[in-house]
């Protein structure tokens, strides 16, 4: 293996790592890749060290550095080091491959038939058509995934050393001195983090996506509780916040699929975004949230309805994002009727068909990376336009007034 090959695995795991919460930056990379060429590392175990020793800034990293070790390169992490690292320096691939029982097998001398991990392949594997075996290790990288929202000042205030002056602190401070001049009180916002929102299309033609997409939100959900709503979009509107607040995966899945009567059934989407909004959304659920669908955008009914609820729901939300699991596939369009409806509403259009797409959405949904993935170039634009004028979406009710538009923006950039 060369060396760039294993400079890039290493990437890839600090990736997953900066993915589950740990502050793994430039400069700890840097370093876990000088500790490997300093230890031509050639065991899991020295490896491991390597990483924890140089990727981990706090106690409350480790348990999170072994669960992304153990499914990064599909083993168990070690939990003591070895007696002596070896001495002999050879550039060769980092990790053992696994038996079927699930142990590294050794060859003679400690030395280890060692291969790169395949979980960087995975990464950019096609969700729909991974074997069993692959699902499984896509699975527990999901399950590292931390996708938060990021914070926005709230109307609390809080005691700082500066800031603007607050009066009430400060002239309590002087009453307690008989009125006698005293040093000012100091406040600043608190800082309070969006909510988040997550639709997830479960009908008959996102099946191949809904399990990974549903585990994507029990990320979300066990990230922030209290912050995060989950529902699913088919023939009806489901909520399944409170089943996906399980700790295990597996075990808030089987749950999921209890609260969902139309699981891989049709889809009738503008429906279920209007029981949203009428109900939830139009509430307070999505005014100033990040709200992200995930759907291919088949839609049985009039588009132009899905186009009216997607307006509205613009107008409620800090920001919209539409997962799309075909958005990464070579010659795609949204020429769907439904697709080619909410596309003008919305402020970002991303990919979702692959373990590394939904890592690129964790920064889009924290606003830490505006990729050019995720805005609709100029091409999908005009196909857009093609399948509205094409009749796919009756014109009139799909596209809006230049009063509307003005209203629109006005509206967006009054939220909070």
């Amino acid at each position: 293996m060369g060396s760039s090959q294993l400079v890039g695995i290493l990437v890839g795991f600090a990736r997953t790592l900066r993915n589950a919460g740990v502050q793994a930056t430039g400069e700890r990379v840097e370093a876990m890749v000088a500790a490997v060429d300093a230890l031509d590392v050639t065991r899991p175990v020295d490896a491991y060290w390597a990483g924890r020793l140089t990727l981990c800034g706090e106690p409350d990293d480790l348990p999170i550095y072994d669960a992304a070790f153990a499914a990064y390169f599909g083993g168990r992490a070690p939990t003591r080091p070895s007696a002596s690292v070896p001495a002999k320096r050879r550039a060769m691939a980092l990790f053992a491959q696994a038996d079927p029982n699930g142990t590294a097998g050794e060859e003679a001398g400690d030395d280890l038939a060692v291969a790169a991990s395949t979980a960087e392949v995975l990464r950019h594997r096609d969700l729909a058509v991974l074997s069993a075996a692959e699902r499984d290790e896509v699975r527990r990288l999901v399950a590292l995934l931390a996708p938060a929202t990021a914070a926005r000042p709230s109307r609390r205030h809080h005691p700082a050393r500066g800031g603007a002056v607050d009066p009430p602190r400060t002239v309590r401070r002087m009453l307690r001195h008989l009125g006698e001049p005293a040093r000012l009180a100091r406040r600043e916002r608190r800082d309070k983090p969006r909510r988040l929102v997550l639709l997830v299309d479960v009908s008959g033609s996102m099946a191949p996506y809904a399990d990974s997409l549903l585990r994507f939100a029990h990320a979300a959900v066990r990230r922030r509780p209290t912050l995060t709503e989950a529902f699913t979009l088919g023939t009806r509107l489901s909520r399944v916040t409170r089943a996906l607040r399980h700790r295990d995966p597996d075990g808030a899945l089987r749950a999921a699929g209890d609260a969902i009567p139309d699981w891989h059934g049709g889809t009738r989407l503008a429906d279920s975004m209007k029981a949203f909004l009428d109900r939830w959304g139009q509430r307070g659920t999505a005014r100033g949230a990040v709200v992200v669908l995930f759907s291919d955008g088949w839609e049985r009914g009039d588009p132009a309805l899905l186009a009216a609820q997607m307006a509205r729901l613009a107008r409620l939300a800090h920001r919209v994002v539409w997962v799309n699991p075909h958005r990464g596939k070579p010659g795609y369009e949204p020429l769907v009727a439904g697709m080619a409806a909410a596309l003008p509403y919305l402020d970002d259009f991303v990919a979702g068909h692959s373990l590394a797409a939904l890592e690129d959405l964790v920064g889009v949904i924290s606003g830490a990376v505006r990729p050019r993935a995720a805005t609709t170039t100029a091409d999908e634009r005009r196909a857009a336009e093609r399948g509205r004028h094409s009749g796919a979406v009756r014109p009139r009710a799909a596209t809006t007034t230049a009063d509307e538009r003005r209203a629109a923006e006005r509206g967006r950039h009054s939220r909070s």
